[in-house]
């Protein structure tokens, strides 16, 4: 039975380069590993969708409608429905010294900022180095393999799929929720204390709920600090005094 917008879905997807067959994209960690794309503390597991939210590219996001649970289909995108064609005049021969001088060592098909803008390093030589400032996959065609593995029906659900896109280094099962029709209590691991950005990472949780969830007018955080017992030192029993 094919999805309606609104729905909540876990995908699986492996996204290629058509013209080359280059892997660039995966939420399978085995795929990742093999194709070089995983770094260390990223997460590859299956990918949160809200149907028809924009979360995805929009041929993919619509194609998603059509898809059935657990089948796999592919979903082929053409540049200007990707990431555009390539600009010619979006390519730049820049002096060596203007980069280093900005404390910029450039590499081969690195990815570097300058002068506020993204760039990947196409050639270095002759003192000189190209700068490719248009996106990576501009004028390429995509080709994705995705497959839906799971819907969520209950608001707890959604309400604990939707923290852990904020906050995926910790269990989404560590946070424990109370929610009513106007209300959303969520109850925070001290483990997720200290993650970098947290307080953002609340702010877009509550901003989420209330998108998804206009009903919900209150969203409390509880956050408890628990005194860690520390074990009692035995106190040694006195011997009695030698005569």
């Amino acid at each position: 039975m094919p999805f309606e917008k609104g729905e909540f879905l876990f995908i699986d997807y492996v996204a290629k380069v058509k013209e080359t067959g280059e892997v660039f994209d995966t939420t399978i960690e085995e795929i990742a590993k093999k194709e070089r794309l995983h770094k260390e503390g990223e997460l590859h597991e299956p990918k949160l969708i809200v149907a028809g939210e924009g979360w995805l590219l929009k041929t993919l996001d619509e194609g998603l409608l059509s898809m059935e649970l657990n089948k796999s289909a592919t979903v082929e995108i053409p540049p200007d429905k990707a990431f555009g064609n390539r600009d010619p005049e979006k390519v730049r021969l820049v002096p060596l010294r203007r980069l280093t001088g900005k404390g910029i060592t450039p590499q081969l098909g690195a990815r570097i900022e300058f002068n506020g803008k993204l760039a990947t390093v196409r050639t270095i030589g002759a003192g000189r180095v190209q700068l490719d400032f248009n996106p990576p996959l501009a004028g390429k065609t995509l080709v994705y393999e995705v497959t839906v593995q799971k819907t969520l029906g209950t608001k707890k659900e959604k309400i604990g799929a939707l923290i852990h896109r904020r906050i995926p280094v910790v269990d989404s099962e560590k946070f424990k929720l109370k929610a009513t029709k106007t209300i959303v209590e969520i109850s925070v691991p001290e483990e997720a204390f200290y993650v970098e950005g947290v307080q953002l990472a609340k702010r877009g949780i509550a901003t989420d709920i209330q998108r998804f969830f206009p009903e919900t007018n209150t969203i409390k955080f509880v956050e408890a600090f628990k005194r860690r017992e520390t074990p009692t030192a035995e106190v040694p029993t006195p011997k009695p005094a030698q005569n």
